[in-house]
Formats: structure tokens, C-alpha cells, sequence
């Protein structure tokens, strides 16, 4: 179960690392779109998974390789936003959220 001070911290970085992809991180996406759908912080707040939603989906790999290869200049401008209110900047591990791709697929198998 996670913490208040947890969720109160997931819920920061999620709307920090989603604006960094709006207005910091436009030529990584190559002209996609990029949504952070969850953000899960570890209990020593050292480590955060982000989960992220990419549409178009041709080109997923592409996207999360060039976002894996500048997660530290993500973690350093998360660092410039959020370092008055947190003592450790997380490491940020990215993860691709395909829960909207599995309920596309759910409900395509119910309508057959």
C-alpha cells in the first residue's frame, strides 16, 4: 500500500514529467504524443516508475529508446521543478502503459 506522502509525490512528478514532454522533450517524442498515465514512487521515494501512453503507436520503440537514452536531462529538468519540495530527485525508469491497447482488445473480442 502506498503512502499518503507517496501518492502526494506520484501525483507531483506525474504533472511535472508530462508538462517536460510538452514543452522540454518535443524532439524525442519524433511527433507523437506522449501522456504520463501513472507515476509509482518507491517507499525511500529513490526510484519512480512512469508509465506512459504514446499514440500514434507505430512507432512505440523508437519513442521509449530516445526517452530512455535522455532520462537523465528528464530526471535534471524534474530536478529544476520540483527541488524546493523534495530532498532526492527519484530515479526515473519510463515503461509503456498499454492498458488502453488490452481494453481496445477486451471489448473488439466481446463484439465478435
Amino acid at each position: 500500500m502506498d503512502s499518503t506522502r507517496q501518492k502526494k509525490i506520484s501525483r507531483l512528478l506525474q504533472k511535472e514529467i508530462s508538462e517536460i514532454f510538452q514543452r522540454e522533450m518535443r524532439a524525442v517524442c519524433l511527433g507523437t504524443m506522449v501522456t504520463v498515465t501513472v507515476v509509482r514512487i518507491s517507499p525511500d521515494l529513490g526510484q519512480a516508475k512512469a508509465y506512459l501512453s504514446i499514440f500514434p503507436t507505430g512507432n512505440i520503440d523508437e519513442v521509449m529508446k530516445g526517452i530512455n537514452e535522455q532520462s537523465s536531462q528528464i530526471r535534471f529538468a524534474l530536478g529544476k521543478r520540483v527541488g524546493k519540495q523534495m530532498r532526492i530527485i527519484p530515479e526515473l525508469r519510463f515503461f509503456v502503459d498499454d492498458s488502453l491497447d488490452y481494453l481496445d482488445n477486451i471489448d473488439r473480442l466481446l463484439k465478435d
